[in-house]
Formats: C-alpha cells, structure tokens, sequence
C-alpha cells in the first residue's frame, strides 16, 4: 500500500506531497454561512473565509501613560471599543475566525522610517517622537517589543491569536499581511481599533485595494480625532471602501 500524502503549507492553502506526486488541488475550508445586516445593504458571508483585524488597541494609543496621552491627546475615546471587543472576540475564536493583531511596533533602530515619518510626529525634532522615551516610564514610543507598542490590558490576547507589527498608518505596508491572510484563505476582513479615520481607514483602504471584502464594526472602533473626521470615515466606507456594522449584529448572526 502506498504511503499516504503528506501535507505542505498551512491550510487551506496547502499541497499533500510525495517523492512522486505534488497534489496542489487544496483542499476548501467547510463553509460557515451567515447573514449579516449592514448600514447599506444585508451580507451573505461565509465565516470560514473571514478574519477580524484588530488595529493599534495598544498602550502608546489608548492608555493615559501612553503616548498619545503624553502629548496632550484625550484618550478617553480609544476606550469605548474596549468593552465591544471583550465581547465579541471569544465568540470569534469559538467559530474558528481568526483574530490578527496590528500593532504599530517600529525596529529600535528606525532603520525603516523616512525623516518624512518622524517629522509627522515629532515636527521641531525636540519631542517625544518615534523611539523615544515616554517620561512616565521610559518605554521608546511605538517599538518593538515595547510596553508602548502592547495591547492593552484588558484585551486578552490568545496562543492561537496572529500578531503583526506594521510601520506606518497601513498594516499591508511593508508588512506580511497579505500573505498571512492569502495562506489562511481569509477574503472577508472585519476591522476594529484606533483611529479609526487614520490607521484603521488606511488598513481598509488597502485590503480593498488588494480586493479584500471589508467590513467596518463601528463600535469596536473610534478615535480621538474630531466627530466630523468620525462621520466621515463611516460615509467613505460605505460609499467607496466596504460595509459599516457592528459587533451585536456579529453576535446575532453566529448564534
């Protein structure tokens, strides 16, 4: 009797091999139907083809000792999603979706961000700006490894969770999102974090670009810019970019 195949790859997107065959067929995820209501139209969506990013919920965005906080930001805002999330992603990881993590999280030795970057955030060059220490703890803003670039406590991240550092407002920019998403065969994107109308729009953006299904949960997401840039995020996404819902139609949906 032959051997049987052995597999190659992470599914779904895997061959089964020999020293003879290279079977490259791959085999489909079981779908997982659901219908899920939107602002503008009602989705038929197949759960095994989605993924939730979550965006920048880290300390340097959404705690008081953070950076944000530091230079004199109200970051009451970031923490409405806080709560939404707690909720919604236990039921996720029950039906098997899977939850990335983008998290600005820079090289300690900004080896990969232009002067054009740094001058975003720190214009007169004598801030705290990319690297440098916050004063309240000395955690370089927005690195690596960094209590700065953490996820906040009071989401609990997961062993089988996916995390990726990105470098700019986009988490597909010079990052490896896209392949992570293309080997797990996820084409449906759900989007939640901070700012919504900066580093999570920018994120959407691309994954629409890329020819991603995007679909923004409002109340997962925020920012502490002001209500008109809020308002019209929402309006471009359900105009150019996606789909708008929220996480309790998520909930009713699998249920």
């Amino acid at each position: 009797m032959a051997a049987p195949l052995r597999p190659l790859g992470v599914p779904p997107n895997a061959w089964m091999v020999d020293t003879a065959i290279a079977d490259i067929t791959r085999s489909p995820l079981e779908p997982r139907l659901i219908t899920l209501p939107t602002e503008t139209k009602t989705l038929r969506l197949d759960l095994a083809k989605t993924a939730i990013l979550i965006i920048d919920m880290q300390n340097d965005f959404c705690h008081v000792d953070g950076w944000l906080a530091h230079i004199g930001v109200d970051v009451t805002p970031t923490q409405t999603a806080i709560a939404p999330l707690q909720k919604l992603l236990p039921v996720l990881r029950q039906v098997q979706v899977p939850i990335i993590w983008v998290n600005w999280g820079n090289r300690p030795d900004l080896l990969n961000i232009s002067a054009a970057a740094l001058h975003v955030y720190n214009p007169t060059g004598d801030g705290v700006g990319l690297g440098d220490p916050l004063p309240t703890n000395g955690a370089p803003v927005l690195i690596k490894d960094s209590w700065a670039a953490a996820v906040v406590d009071e989401l609990e991240q997961k062993p089988e969770d996916i995390c990726v550092d990105k470098y700019r407002m986009s988490g597909f920019w010079d990052t490896p999102l896209d392949s992570i998403l293309k080997n797990l065969g996820r084409t449906t994107l759900l989007f939640a974090g901070v700012n919504v109308d900066q580093c999570v729009m920018a994120t959407l953006q691309d994954a629409n670009f890329l020819g991603y299904d995007c679909i923004l949960l409002k109340d997962c997401a925020a920012t502490t810019s002001p209500d008109y840039c809020w308002l019209a995020t929402l309006y471009n996404v359900k105009q150019c970019f996606g789909f708008v819902t929220d996480s309790t139609e998520i909930l009713q949906a699998v249920k």
